[in-house]
């Protein structure tokens, strides 16, 4: 495999870096990459981490994966690039300096604008290399997600890794344009999105889910030896989603927890002026799992207070949903 200058032979092991546009104080720029390549031939596997700037748990992730003896074993190779949005990295941003969405900006071109360049250097370089893609995100500032896995389910290969990574929640989600699924939609590539935790925070749950997700996938697609007994939770594919928005402005009470279930009608948050006098209740439009959660007490009209998913069996979908909390507490072994 050839990355930017580097080449990359059986059974090496290397940290590179992929220059990018420099700091307007001419301080050089670079987007780091480790590469692991098995002795012995597989798929090529890319994970991704701060397409988003802000979104730090896939970080973590990426940090701790590559510190595993087990991947002493793989087969193929992995490509695991940690800050892709190096700019938004540096200014705890999800956006880079232009205010452009780089998860809009794909595949991009490498004379437009710096999040174009960007994109079309991780395009070249990474994706159009691999096999397979985890890319890993969470929810936007002030608004927690849960662990959950979104993918488009109507490709078969991608819908195997989908239930193969082991998080309780499944979401067939629609491809955006200029995304990055959009483009590995565009060479049938199967690419999981992992959803988890909010920006600019570590959240040890959703990082260690995502750590054994990504070994489950490997071990699925035969980059890593499988294990005699499978520890992979069963998840629940979500029918649908919806988000519930404020009624009025105010002051938010009362909320429901993340990955709690509801039933349609059900108050899961008040919305109170700052005197007291008056009250709106926010009822659940849907039987379901709360997925995603504003942390915000203050809202105006219209934001978006929850992300509910409806599934068939949602007393089923909401076992896997503490199952999954459990398997991966602070005071459970080691993943």
């Amino acid at each position: 495999m050839k990355i930017g200058e580097y080449t990359i032979g059986p059974g090496e092991r290397i940290s590179l870096n992929l220059p990018v546009a420099d700091l307007y104080t001419a301080t050089s720029l670079s987007m780091p990459v480790k590469v692991i390549s098995g002795r012995k031939p597989g798929p090529v596997l890319f994970l991704s981490a701060a397409i988003h700037g802000d979104e730090l748990n896939g970080v973590e992730i990426i940090r701790r994966l590559l510190k595993r003896k087990i991947l002493r074993s793989v087969r193929g190779t992995l490509v695991a690039v940690p800050i892709v949005n190096v700019h938004g990295f540096l200014d705890q941003s999800r956006y880079l300096p232009d205010r452009r969405d780089l998860n809009r900006s794909f595949p991009g071109t490498p004379k437009g604008s710096i999040a174009a360049r960007l994109a079309n250097l991780f395009t070249e370089e990474i994706v159009a290399k691999a096999d397979y893609g985890i890319d890993l995100h969470t929810g936007a500032i002030n608004r927690t997600n849960l662990p959950q896995i979104r993918a488009n389910l109507d490709d078969p290969k991608t819908m195997e890794i989908a239930k193969a990574f082991g998080a309780p929640v499944i979401v067939n989600s629609n491809i955006r344009d200029g995304s990055l699924r959009e483009y590995a939609a565009e060479r049938h590539m199967p690419v999981l999105i992992y959803e988890a935790g909010e920006a600019l925070r570590f959240d040890e749950v959703a990082i260690r889910g995502g750590i054994r997700g990504i070994l489950n996938v490997m071990r699925h697609i035969g980059m890593l030896p499988a294990r005699s007994q499978a520890r992979v939770i069963a998840p629940v594919v979500a029918k649908s989603t919806t988000w519930v928005r404020a009624p009025g402005s105010g002051i938010v009470g009362d909320k429901v927890k993340l990955g709690s279930s509801v039933v349609k009608g059900q108050a899961i948050a008040v919305i109170s002026d700052p005197l007291g006098d008056d009250e709106q209740t926010v009822s659940s439009p849907v039987d379901g799992i709360v997925i995603g959660r504003s942390n915000l007490p203050l809202a105006h009209e219209g934001d978006a207070l929850f992300n509910l998913a409806s599934f068939s069996n949602v007393a089923q979908a909401e076992d896997r949903v503490e199952t999954f909390a459990e398997a991966h507490d602070v005071d459970s072994t080691t993943v």
